[in-house]
């Protein structure tokens, strides 16, 4: 993980009429990291991954292939794997983009899976990362997504395993087109002509936009869905899940999440009050943390959930 500097949460009272006491009960938010201008999304995703490899005891030219997941790359095009390949100094390997916002990074991970099963790849690099406070709406309009975001990093490394019953046993990805403007970014668009227009930015439309209450309802029902799915997959009880890592939206989701499966709070990982809301990168960045602790132990069942803009919304089960 990467997390650059604290933004001071008393700074929030500048902007829009709102106050730390407000931002804790409705979120569970304390402190939240954004980066320094002139540094973007792929400098964290290359730190992260620098920091992966370290842990892993691997080279840069261990790698084979990288995956990316973001939803703020530092340009329109192209995505950040190829700036992460180049700033690690990888010989051309290929490099993947994946855009499903906060479940990025589960979808991008049962994308590795199948690579690695298939073997095509032996050793895939697997970054997230987020630089959202650029583009926030600092005013009252925004301040129910403003107060959420954080800017952040995580890292894996994924390869075979040649043994016992271990790493990734299976990942299942769903989503509903249907409700995409609950929480999207609308523009630019390629189908207006010019894509940036004064109008546009005097109406706010390119900024995030969120229906919190349709958000908060899915999330609470999809990501407990989905974390039954995959254990009912793997002939798997409620009860055999050492530890849950659900997408870091917010401290209440995860609250409702954990009691509709029926989990203690020392099964689930929550660290948005750290961080806040790090899209892709929130649930490496808990995986992460959660091994530095000592909470994630050799035989660890692992269960990864995570729902976000499209409606996208996924699940992966990990035997460590």
């Amino acid at each position: 993980m990467f997390p650059p500097g604290l933004s001071p949460i008393s700074t929030w009272k500048k902007f829009m009429n709102t106050s730390d006491e407000w931002i804790r009960q409705r979120t569970g938010i304390v402190e939240r990291r954004y980066a320094d201008e002139g540094v973007g999304t792929s400098d964290l995703a290359a730190e992260a991954a620098k920091r992966a490899l370290e842990a892993a005891q691997l080279k840069p030219e261990d790698i084979e292939f990288i995956i990316a997941a973001t939803l703020s790359p530092d340009h329109y095009f192209p995505g950040i794997g190829v700036l992460v390949q180049a700033k690690l100094g990888l010989a051309p390997i290929g490099a993947l983009d994946i855009r499903n916002q906060c479940s990025g990074f589960i979808y991008a991970l049962s994308v590795a899976d199948q690579y690695i099963r298939a073997q095509t790849f032996r050793r895939i690099l697997l970054v997230a990362a987020e630089v959202q406070s650029a583009n926030l709406d600092y005013s009252d309009a925004g301040r129910d997504m403003a107060v959420l975001f954080g800017d952040g990093a995580g890292a894996v490394v994924l390869e075979a395993y040649e043994g016992e019953d271990r790493g990734i046993l299976s990942t299942h990805l769903f989503a509903d087109g249907r409700f995409v403007s609950d929480l999207w970014m609308e523009k630019p668009s390629p189908k207006d002509r010019p894509i940036f227009r004064e109008d546009f930015v005097r109406e706010g439309r390119y900024f995030p936009r969120m229906d919190g209450r349709s958000v908060f309802k899915n999330a609470c029902e999809k990501m407990p869905e989905a974390v039954r799915i995959a254990l009912a997959h793997n002939h798997l009880r409620i009860e055999d899940i050492d530890i849950l890592i659900p997408h870091q939206a917010n401290e209440r989701i995860t609250q409702m999440v954990a009691k509709s499966l029926g989990l203690p709070p020392e099964k689930v990982i929550s660290n948005i009050s750290r961080y806040g809301n790090t899209t892709a990168a929130s649930i490496p960045i808990a995986l992460a943390e959660a091994c530095q602790e000592g909470k994630i132990k050799p035989g660890s069942l692992v269960v990864l959930t995570a729902f976000g803009s499209g409606y996208t919304w996924a699940s992966a089960i990990i035997r460590w």
